[in-house]
């Protein structure tokens, strides 16, 4: 896959952040099925739900980094174990078939040779959704959520906590991923700016952290694959001068 790879220097961040995501998905997620009681105030629900749906993003996120070897530049394996281990604690996926299947993006965004991509209709959200969800859940996915859902009421888990506070908020981080970090940036509501077929949400640095982790800023994604997700503000602040 041919890419624009940055050359200037720079601190490697990547490990960092992804040590702090994946720290505080941990602990919410932890306290979030084995401590809390539904029965407490519905507010305190919802914020562990919205946290733990942002910080699975996250997740992923750091996990896509992977894919492309910018989480550890030149440690090929390394980015492979901490993806994969990711993807499995995620949802059960395979991550060298996501890594394969993402690079294709790359190499035909936007086409019918596209697996993130509904080219039968551009435009339709949950249609699109459901092709982008079925493309890489099936049942080994399956068998490994119930596998880690029965591990968790071995260990004292209540059934519905596994259910509202660890599927509810990951089911919720998929529609989050692929709303702000596939279908905005790749629907055909207007003209792209080049063949890289992808746009780049107009959101500020905040909102853009908050919605995808910056993966909205799509179309510098695809000039810079091999920029990490915490870099792409810098890409696109360099592109509006």
């Amino acid at each position: 896959m041919s890419a624009v790879i940055s050359t200037d220097r720079h601190v490697n961040m990547g490990p960092f952040y992804a040590g702090l995501i994946a720290s505080g998905w941990m602990v919410i997620h932890i306290y979030s099925i084995f401590f809390h009681a539904l029965s407490d105030p519905i507010w305190q629900t919802l914020i562990l739900i919205a946290l733990q749906c942002w910080l699975y993003t996250g997740l992923f996120i750091v996990a896509h980094d992977t894919m492309h070897g910018s989480l550890v530049p030149d440690r090929e394996r390394l980015n492979a174990v901490i993806g994969t281990s990711i993807l499995f604690v995620y949802a059960g996926f395979n991550w060298r078939k996501m890594r394969d299947a993402h690079h294709n993006h790359h190499l035909y965004p936007g086409t019918d040779k596209d697996p993130d991509f509904n080219a039968n209709n551009p435009h339709a959200f949950w249609p699109w959704y459901l092709k982008f969800f079925l493309t890489y859940f099936g049942w080994r996915q399956v068998l490994i959520l119930v596998g880690f859902t029965l591990t968790y009421i071995l260990l004292g888990a209540n059934y519905l906590n596994t259910i509202v506070m660890w599927a509810v908020p990951a089911i919720l981080s998929s529609v989050q991923l692929f709303y702000f970090g596939t279908y905005l940036t790749h629907r055909h509501a207007e003209p792209f700016p080049d063949g890289h077929n992808a746009r780049t949400n107009a959101y500020n640095r905040l909102a853009s952290l908050l919605s995808c982790f910056h993966f909205g800023y799509h179309h510098e994604h695809h000039l810079f694959p091999h920029e990490p997700w915490w870099r792409l503000p810098l890409r696109k602040r360099e592109s509006n001068l």
